[in-house]
């Protein structure tokens, strides 16, 4: 059955990104860190599962207007590079952008479409498109919070890079209270992925 999977890589101090993100400096100065187990080569054999299994059961991806710009920009996405960075892009799963005005121009049409109602709007669309596969909301933090907030996310993946970036964009600023029951634990030299079932609210 298909469930809302909120999936963000995180340091050690609380922050998805470094300080200074923006669509040119996606990840801000040191965020390469907190995704370094996806980046950087070679990935453990731990790392490339987590990655391969969370792509092949997603069917439909969620992620915010600042996120998109980033990876719709020049630097951002391309044939090779997309959602599960390194997985075959031509399987890839349809991605749904939360905003509130659809861009005039998108340089990668073909693989996003656009909510205007928020949150509940693009995990709705997403949840359509993904059949029996998961949604998975990947970002930003505002958005993952967002669907927390909103009782929309059945479960949280953390994954926990061991690095302390000192400030940029903070994970859990607006989801307020939510009661989680740890799933799964699992460790690479290069992070903790923990899976949390999200309970109530």
């Amino acid at each position: 059955m298909s469930r809302v999977i909120a999936d963000i890589s995180m340091s050690l101090d609380g922050y998805v990104t470094g300080p200074g993100a923006d669509p040119e400096h996606g990840l801000g100065i040191g965020g390469e860190g907190i995704h370094a187990w996806v980046l950087e080569e070679p990935r453990s054999a731990v790392d490339d599962e987590v990655l391969a299994r969370a792509f092949a059961e997603t069917g439909a991806v969620v992620l915010g207007r600042r996120l998109f710009d980033v990876v719709d920009g020049p630097d951002g996405w391309n044939d090779d590079i997309g959602y599960g960075y390194d997985q075959d892009q031509t399987v890839a799963p349809p991605c749904f952008v939360v905003t509130h005005e659809v861009p005039g121009s998108v340089r990668l049409a073909s693989r996003f479409r656009f909510a205007t109602g928020g949150v509940e709007d693009a995990v709705r669309q997403a949840s359509e498109a993904a059949g029996q596969k998961n949604v998975v909301v990947m970002g930003g933090a505002n958005v993952v919070d967002q669907c927390i907030a909103a009782g929309l996310v059945d479960e949280l993946r953390i994954h926990l890079s061991p690095v302390l970036v000192g400030s940029g964009t903070r994970l859990f600023a607006v989801a307020g209270a939510a009661a989680l029951v740890q799933r799964e634990v699992v460790v690479s030299p290069r992070a903790t992925h923990v899976t949390y079932d999200v309970v109530g609210r």
